[in-house]
C-alpha cells in the first residue's frame, strides 16, 4: 500500500505540491481562526441554579429550596447527576449534563423545569441561572482606584455604570461585583413605639411599599393638545420614608419616623475584598461566555475599559489584578520558540550528516506542514491552543524528525546506489 502511495506520489509531483500547498495554506488559517488560551477548559458540562433568600439559616435553605429543586430537576434528560449546597441566605445546585450536550440547550431544559417548581417555593424566593460560563471562565480581575472616594460611591460606580459597560463586550457573560457596600434606606422599628402605637411589623413594611410607586392615569386633551397624566411617587430621600403615614388615629397621622428610625448604610455583608493588605477594594471578575476566544475576549474588554474609563470620576481608574493573557503569551510564545528551534536543529543535522541541501529542505517543509495540518485538526475537534495541545505538537515534532530522517536517508541511499 505504502510502495502503491509513494510510486502515484512521485508520478504525479505537481499534484501533491498543489496539495501540500492547499493544506499549508488551510492550515495557516486554521492557525490565525484557532481559540487561543492558557489552560485547556476540563471543567463539566454543567448549568448553576442560584435562589436567594436573605436571612434564613442553611437548614431552612436545604429544606424549602435546595431539596425541592434538586429532587425535580433530577428527571431532565441526558443529566448525569445534581449536586445541591445551601448555605446562609443562598442556595447553589449544579445540574451536571452529559459531555456532549449542548450548553445552551441543557439551559432550555432547566428553565422549562424551574417554571413548573417555582410553585412549590416561599413567594420571595426565586431560582435563577447562573453565567453560562465554565470554572475557567474567570478570566480577568479589576478593582477600581478612587482616590477620596468611599466604599459606597465606589460600589455604586461599580454595579450602575462600569458593571453595563463591560457586559456589553462580545463573549463576555458575566461581570460579578464584589467589594465595598451596597447602599440601601435601613428602617430601623421600636418595638416599644410599634406597642404603644398598635402597629405590627408587616403594616410598615405595606405602608413603605405602597408609597414607593408610580402610578399613570389617562391621556387629558386641552385646546388640541394631548397631556399624559401621572403620579412620581417613588421615594428619593430618608426624609420621605420619615414622613410617610402608616396609619390615621383620630385625624392623626402616625408616621414611619414616630416608630422608627431611618437612614442610608450598606447591605449587612458576608465578608470583605482586600487589595495586598493595602485596605478594602471594589472591582470586578469578568467571566468569559462558554466556548469564546479567551486572548480575544480579554483584548476587547481591556479596549472597552479605555471607553468607560473616560466617564469614570476625576482621579478614578481601572486596576488589574489578575490577567490572563500574560499568561496565555507568554505560553504560546514558549511553544512557538521551541517549534521553530526544532526545525532549524533537525534540518542542521540532516545536512551535516548528509551534506545534501535538497534533502534538509524537505525536513524543513515537512515540519511546518505537519504542524499546519494539526492545527486544522484542532478546529475540526474544536479544541483551542492552550499548553497542552501546544505541547502535544511540540512533542510530536521529535517523532516526525525521526521519521523523516529515516525516510531521506533511505531514499538517499537508494539514490546513491543507483548512480553507483
Amino acid at each position: 500500500m505504502i510502495e502503491k502511495l509513494i510510486s502515484v506520489s512521485l508520478r504525479n509531483r505537481v499534484m501533491v505540491l498543489l496539495i501540500a500547498a492547499f493544506l499549508f495554506a488551510w492550515g495557516l488559517y486554521s492557525v490565525q481562526t484557532n481559540k487561543v488560551d492558557a489552560i485547556p477548559d476540563l471543567s463539566e458540562n454543567q448549568v448553576i441554579v442560584f435562589t436567594e433568600w436573605m436571612g434564613r439559616s442553611p437548614q431552612l435553605i436545604e429544606d424549602q429550596i435546595t431539596y425541592p429543586l434538586v429532587t425535580n430537576l433530577q428527571g431532565l434528560p441526558q443529566v448525569k447527576y445534581v449536586r445541591g449546597t445551601s448555605m446562609f441566605g443562598m442556595s447553589f445546585i449544579y445540574v451536571i449534563f452529559d459531555d456532549d450536550t449542548d450548553v445552551y440547550w441543557a439551559r432550555e431544559r432547566v428553565l422549562e423545569r424551574l417554571s413548573s417548581v417555582g410553585n412549590t417555593l416561599p413567594d420571595d424566593a426565586t431560582p435563577t441561572l447562573g453565567p453560562d460560563g465554565t470554572g475557567v471562565g474567570h478570566i480577568l480581575w479589576y478593582t477600581l482606584d478612587a482616590p477620596g472616594m468611599d466604599l459606597g460611591e465606589q460600589r455604586a460606580i461599580q454595579d450602575w455604570y462600569v458593571k453595563f459597560g463591560l457586559q456589553n463586550v462580545e463573549g463576555v457573560s458575566e461581570v460579578a461585583s464584589f467589594g465595598g457596600f451596597q447602599k440601601q434606606y435601613q428602617i430601623t422599628l421600636d418595638p416599644n413605639k410599634l406597642t404603644y402605637y398598635n402597629l405590627s411589623i408587616p403594616q410598615v413594611i405595606q405602608a413603605v411599599r405602597a408609597n414607593n410607586n408610580e402610578s399613570g392615569g389617562r391621556k387629558f386633551e386641552l385646546s388640541d393638545i394631548g397631556y399624559i397624566i401621572k403620579t412620581t411617587g417613588y421615594l428619593e430621600s430618608a426624609e420621605q420614608i420619615e414622613n410617610i403615614a402608616v396609619v390615621t388615629n383620630n385625624t392623626i397621622p402616625v408616621r414611619v419616623k414616630d416608630v422608627a428610625s431611618v437612614q442610608m448604610t450598606g447591605e449587612s455583608r458576608l465578608g470583605i475584598f482586600d487589595l495586598n493588605a493595602t485596605g478594602e477594594a471594589v472591582g470586578g471578575i469578568v467571566v468569559m461566555r462558554y466556548g469564546e476566544n479567551a486572548a480575544e475576549v480579554i483584548k476587547n474588554v481591556k479596549d472597552k475599559m479605555e471607553e468607560v474609563s473616560k466617564g469614570l470620576p476625576k482621579g478614578a481608574k481601572f486596576n488589574i489584578v489578575y490577567d490572563r493573557s500574560g499568561l496565555i503569551n507568554e505560553s504560546i510564545n514558549s511553544v512557538r520558540n521551541t517549534l521553530i528551534e526544532e526545525m532549524i536543529i533537525a534540518s542542521v543535522v540532516v545536512f551535516l550528516f548528509l551534506f545534501h541541501w535538497r534533502s534538509a529542505l524537505i525536513i524543513m517543509i515537512q515540519l511546518p506542514l505537519s504542524v499546519a495540518i494539526g492545527f486544522i485538526l484542532l478546529n475540526a475537534f474544536g479544541i483551542s491552543s492552550n499548553i497542552m495541545s501546544l505541547t502535544g505538537i511540540a512533542l510530536s515534532i521529535g517523532v516526525i524528525v525521526d521519521d523523516a530522517i529515516v525516510m531521506v536517508e533511505n531514499a538517499y541511499r537508494h539514490l546513491a546506489e543507483a548512480n553507483n
